[in-house]
């Protein structure tokens, strides 16, 4: 198994992982997910399922479709995150109807949230693809 394979095998590891968790959080520990929370959801889900075939038919062209999207979801995390954890930073885009975004189901030592996981799902896929790249470039 070379670099590229490894590398895609374990961003599909992570995505698995982040879609297990949040399904665990919604379905198992009864969370209901805010806005910005189904927004990681939607980014996210669909990258189990591409790295996973990537992974299988070990196709690191993959690359251009998933670095934008963990792009974007980490963008959308690390605004989340800021909203659980910046006192008045939520009043930037107050949630209008069910959960608000700036609600924290989990606090785990003071600073891991369910944003903050999402947020190291995306930034470990990016990181990935992103060697995935370099391996490319050298060979």
């Amino acid at each position: 198994m070379n670099s590229k394979q490894l590398f895609l095998y374990f961003s599909w590891i992570v995505s698995v992982v982040a879609t297990l968790g949040s399904l665990y959080f919604s379905e198992i520990r009864g969370f209901i997910p805010c806005e910005l929370c189904w927004y990681q959801r939607i980014l996210m889900y669909p990258l189990a399922l591409m790295l996973g075939i990537a992974s299988f038919n070990s196709d690191s062209t993959v690359k251009k479709y998933v670095l934008p999207m963990a792009v974007i979801g980490w963008f959308i995390s690390l605004f989340h995150y800021m909203q659980q954890k910046i006192p008045g930073f939520a009043a930037i885009k107050p949630c209008t109807s069910g959960v608000p975004c700036n609600m924290q189901y989990i606090n785990w030592f003071g600073f891991i949230t369910i944003p903050f996981l999402a947020l190291t799902a995306f930034t470990l896929i990016i990181i990935f693809m992103l060697l995935i790249k370099k391996t490319n470039i050298s060979k």
